[in-house]
């Protein structure tokens, strides 16, 4: 089990900065962070979701958002885990076609529907489909979803993760890992910006 906080190494705060006077400050918030860090990528039991596929979505989903220290990090998470070295070629060509810019999508029809923004509609290529398997195809394209389209989420959504194989408890647990994953690069983003302008 990792004994450090996983926010702190990513953001580079050293015992005693200010920084970590400041996350001191919201400790209970510093303890739940790392908590929910331990129990999606270091669970006892890794139940419906392995740690590979777990390792794979976190590389995407930091691909993505392209916080370059946190993707570097579950990139490498990615290359330890085992079986994660073989995918890491189709993972980076998939970064590389589902970078794009969000949020976008559309609202039902009413007021909102001013704000509708049209956006890339990601789908996994065919060379990496055989080299990732019907689960990590479904996960990608619905985390890439949930990144940048969140809008138009639907239950035909929920069905496709279904008929690739995922249970409904997998479904939540991989849902939380993407929201984890998305807090986590904001947070680690804000503080690391904090430091370079106390610098």
């Amino acid at each position: 089990m990792a004994t450090t906080d996983i926010i702190d190494t990513l953001a580079g705060i050293k015992p005693g900065s200010a920084l970590d006077g400041i996350r001191a400050r919201r400790l209970q918030a510093r303890e739940n962070a790392q908590k929910s860090y331990l129990s999606l990528f270091e669970p006892i039991d890794a139940g419906n979701v392995s740690l590979l596929e777990r390792a794979a979505v976190a590389a995407f989903v930091t691909g993505l958002h392209g916080e370059s220290t946190v993707a570097t990090f579950y990139r490498e998470k990615l290359a330890t885990t085992a079986g994660g070295a073989a995918l890491l070629e189709a993972i980076d060509a998939e970064i590389a076609r589902g970078k794009t810019f969000g949020p976008y999508g559309s609202f039902p029809a009413g007021p909102l529907s001013v704000e509708n923004t049209a956006g890339l509609i990601y789908r996994v290529s065919a060379a990496s489909k055989s080299s990732l398997g019907t689960r990590l195809v479904a996960a990608l394209e619905h985390a890439h979803l949930l990144v940048f389209r969140p809008r138009d989420a639907a239950s035909a959504d929920m069905k496709a993760l279904l008929a690739a194989g995922w249970s409904n408890t997998g479904i939540v647990t991989f849902s939380q890992l993407v929201a984890f994953l998305s807090f986590q690069v904001r947070v680690v983003s804000g503080l690391r910006t904090l430091a370079a302008a106390n610098a």
